[in-house]
């Protein structure tokens, strides 16, 4: 029977070593010496690595039944026969320990493995350039036994062990390395911490990624800075469309004064083309390379409008970034900034703003330090400033002090000879955009010529579109045209037929309800109807809200 047990061990595929209690070795098969690199003069467990018997030891007495030595995996079976004690060591070479190998000693990383009571198994070849001590003096010991000999610490096992959780931390190592370090528990079918997993990074290597990425990051910014001013560029230069020779004359003059640094007041009815006027002398002037901002002081809640032009400090109000905010002041460094509807400015904001065109400085809110900018100041305004100093509404040495050049802008009834030419032109800008061929009939020209145009260039300028998307022939006739325009009178021009006694009261919220619902239909847009309903936004939201059906609402 034993030459039998012999010749099955010779052909069985893995190493096979029988010891006794006193770890003599009493059967071995060719596979064993071979991977074990044994002779035939070994004949006891403590001929072999100090790792095997510390190990088999270990599994003798725990339940453990296995352990590993680089490729190897040794399975350890203990049994009594009779009075004696014996040993079985079943010895099996994996196969993809090779490739496991050079995956780990590939990785950029520190890899650092350990069973789940913090016994290392397995470390990459950069531990001795983190450590100072080879990888083979390592395996089998524990990582807490190391902090305390000081070749790392802390120790991360025990906090990973005791929160079975991942964790993170900075190491120091005796060769002076500081580590960025995580540890990642693997747990067993019964939710027992099998492995931990700990990736190391010299933090230095952290910090130069991190200057790299914020490097990274500021060419990314000023990158995205030029591309938005070029596209700004490409979408401010409309070509200036007009005929009259009042507009000539105007244009002439915005040209000679956008050569100079000098504060300009431009003036005019809502829709007339004060903010394209702005950005043509933006164009014309030697700041043209550099931003052109517009900010509607209207739109803007009272309690804003100071940080959004001047910026504020960290902590300046509840709700502040932490790093604070530059204002469009600071934005427009260099460049132009379009103060559109500047008679809305509230008066104390009025007082930081004629400072600035003193002496070109002005503080952050919440800030002590004085802003000093190159910034080109250019305002608009559809009121009657004059009048707004007499009702104590606009400081008068601020207006003296914007309008250095007046420009005044006359309405689009006043300039008849412009709107054909505006028709053509804003014709082929929306059928490029649509995709379409529209074009509009010689009497509709004449129609359009001959009406007053309260909403202006603007309003001239929505109902093309309008035309463009709703018409299903190519050619636009008379009949296309809205029924306001097709009536006798302007909307706006004639007045309020009373035909009947009604209480004040309910003939004020009928006159209200008709003049908001025909406003909304002729734009569309709530802030182009507060323009010309001469109403803050949320006035005109409110309004539309009461007397309009959701469902007739257009977006």
């Amino acid at each position: 029977m034993r030459k039998y047990i012999i010749k099955m061990m010779e052909h069985t595929p893995f190493g096979l070593l029988l010891v006794d209690g006193q770890g003599k070795i009493m059967a071995k098969n060719n596979k064993a010496e071979i991977l074990l690199r044994m002779d035939e003069s070994v004949s006891s467990l403590t001929q072999l690595s100090s790792f095997i018997q510390e190990n088999v030891m270990k599994c003798i007495e725990s339940v453990s039944h296995q352990f590993r030595l680089n490729s190897l995996r040794f399975f350890v079976e203990h049994f009594q026969e009779e009075s004696n004690r014996y040993i079985l060591l079943s010895i099996l070479e994996d196969d993809g320990h090779m490739e496991l190998e050079a995956i780990v000693n590939g990785s950029f990383d520190e890899i650092f493995v350990t069973d789940g009571e913090g016994v290392i198994t397995r470390l990459s070849e950069r531990c001795k350039d983190l450590y100072g001590v080879p990888a083979e003096q390592l395996i089998g010991k524990k990582a807490m036994d190391l902090a305390e000999e000081g070749i790392f610490t802390p120790s991360l096992t025990p906090k990973i062990i005791r929160e079975k959780k991942t964790v993170s931390s900075i190491q120091m190592t005796k060769t002076g390395k500081k580590l960025y370090v995580t540890g990642k528990p693997i747990f067993d079918t019964s939710g027992e911490i099998y492995r931990i997993i700990f990736n190391s990074r010299e933090f230095s290597e952290i910090e130069a990624l991190e200057n790299r990425l914020q490097e990274t990051e500021h060419l990314l910014n000023q990158y995205r800075t030029e591309l938005n001013h070029l596209k700004q560029l490409v979408s401010d230069q409309k070509q200036v469309i007009y005929e009259s020779s009042e507009m000539k004359q105007i244009y002439q003059l915005a040209s000679k004064v956008a050569q100079v640094d000098s504060t300009v007041l431009i003036v005019g009815e809502t829709g007339a083309g004060k903010g394209v006027m702005a950005r043509y002398m933006h164009q014309e002037s030697q700041r043209s390379k550099y931003p052109f901002i517009q900010i509607n002081c209207g739109a803007i809640p009272e309690n804003l409008i100071e940080s959004e032009l001047f910026g504020y400090e960290n902590g300046a109000f509840t709700g502040a970034k932490k790093n604070g905010k530059k204002g469009v002041f600071e934005l427009a460094e260099n460049g132009t900034l379009f103060l559109d509807e500047i008679g809305e400015l509230p008066l104390n904001v009025q007082v930081k703003l004629l400072q600035f065109l003193q002496d070109r400085t002005f503080r952050r809110v919440g800030g002590n330090e004085l802003v000093q900018v190159n910034t080109r100041v250019i305002a608009a305004t559809n009121k009657d400033l004059l009048q707004s100093i007499k009702e104590k509404r606009f400081r008068e040495d601020l207006y003296y002090r914007l309008n250095v050049v007046p420009l005044t802008i006359p309405p689009l009834r006043q300039r008849k000879e412009d709107i054909p030419a505006l028709i053509k032109s804003f014709a082929e800008q929306f059928n490029a955009k649509y995709e379409m061929t529209k074009q509009f009939s010689e009497d509709v020209i004449a129609h359009l010529t001959n009406y007053d145009w309260p909403g202006n260039v603007r309003e001239l300028e929505n109902l093309i579109e309008r035309l463009i998307i709703t018409c299903d022939e190519n050619l636009i006739i008379k009949s296309h045209l809205p029924d306001y325009l097709l009536g006798i009178e302007s909307p706006f021009s004639g007045g309020i037929i009373v035909k009947g006694m009604v209480p004040l009261k309910e003939a004020t919220e009928e006159v209200e309800r008709q003049l908001v619902t025909m406003v909304y239909q002729t734009y569309g847009n709530t802030y182009r109807c507060a323009e010309v309903l001469q109403v803050n936004q949320s006035t005109a939201v409110r309004k539309i809200n009461k007397y309009i059906q959701h469902k007739k609402r257009r977006d």
